[in-house]
């Protein structure tokens, strides 16, 4: 007996990219794309009405974005796998999306082969994570415990609020190469790369709450 098709929707705000996908999958056996949404609200709107079993669901997009997305989808108890596919692999990208509930997350520059795979995976309720999104994520999981200073904290915090780093460094009164001297030791303790990344695990862990 033949396994029913897995019932995908694809989430995504260029109309070439859905095109692309959904043309990728109406011709692989074993699929059948019951829709298309350019952005967050109509993949809600459409999982409710046609019951998916995966949806291809794109981060950045007008209007209504993934996460949100991901989250009302939750909220409302929709049973369909989500996998992220999407050119973003920064910290703010990807920790907000597994915590909304994703089940998983690729780029866009995956191989057909893999996407395959991986939508195959999701139906099954199988964690499909791109290899720079689980070391992302082993990151995160195996950061330093080492606390933030008093002083690591007032520039992050300053940073958070837009300041560059000469006027981090006049309004602390400290010179811009302590700046970057407190910036990278931040970045190490929370196993991040970059400002954006530092500021949104910040406000993740509640630590300015404490600034």
């Amino acid at each position: 007996m033949n396994e029913p098709p897995i019932r995908l929707i694809v989430v995504d705000d260029h109309p070439i990219v859905r095109d692309g996908l959904r043309g990728m999958f109406t011709g692989e056996l074993g699929f059948e794309v019951v829709g298309v949404a350019g952005d967050g609200a109509r993949a809600v709107s459409l999982a409710e009405e046609l019951r998916p079993d995966v949806i291809l669901m794109d981060l950045r997009m007008p209007g209504t974005d993934g996460v949100t997305a991901i989250r009302r989808l939750a909220e409302r108890g929709s049973t369909a796998r989500i996998l992220v596919l999407t050119t973003y692999d920064t910290d703010s990208d990807v920790l907000p999306a597994i915590q909304a509930g994703a089940t998983g997350y690729l780029l866009k520059d995956a191989m057909p082969e893999e996407l395959v795979r991986a939508v195959r995976a999701a139906a099954r309720g199988e964690a499909v994570l791109s290899p720079s999104v689980a070391t992302r994520l082993i990151g995160q999981v195996r950061a330093p415990s080492d606390p933030l200073s008093a002083r690591e904290l007032e520039v992050l915090a300053l940073i958070a609020r837009g300041s560059t780093n000469r006027e981090a460094a006049a309004r602390l009164f400290i010179s811009e190469a302590t700046v970057k001297s407190h910036l990278l030791h931040i970045y190490a303790k929370l196993g991040v790369n970059d400002r954006a990344a530092a500021v949104a695990v910040a406000f993740e862990r509640g630590l300015f709450d404490r600034s």
